[in-house]
């Protein structure tokens, strides 16, 4: 599978209706929308790791514009 093929397989899953309801519920879950900072280090840096996954996810959505020649 090509990066394109896998790219597009991500749009397929979570641009669906389902897909949209898991990601929401991932996005909440994982901490997208809030600090992932607390007093222990170990458990920020466990909370950062979650949500860059999200934000991985929404990195492979993302349609990329072509610079202009």
């Amino acid at each position: 599978m090509t990066p394109d093929d896998l790219k597009k397989t991500y749009k397929s899953v979570f641009k669906s209706e389902d897909g949209q309801a898991l990601l929401n519920d991932i996005e909440r879950r994982f901490g997208l929308w809030r600090t992932s900072y607390v007093p222990d280090s170990n458990e920020t840096a466990f909370r950062e790791g979650q949500r860059d996954v999200v934000l991985f996810i929404h990195s492979m959505l993302k349609d990329q514009q072509q610079p202009e020649e």
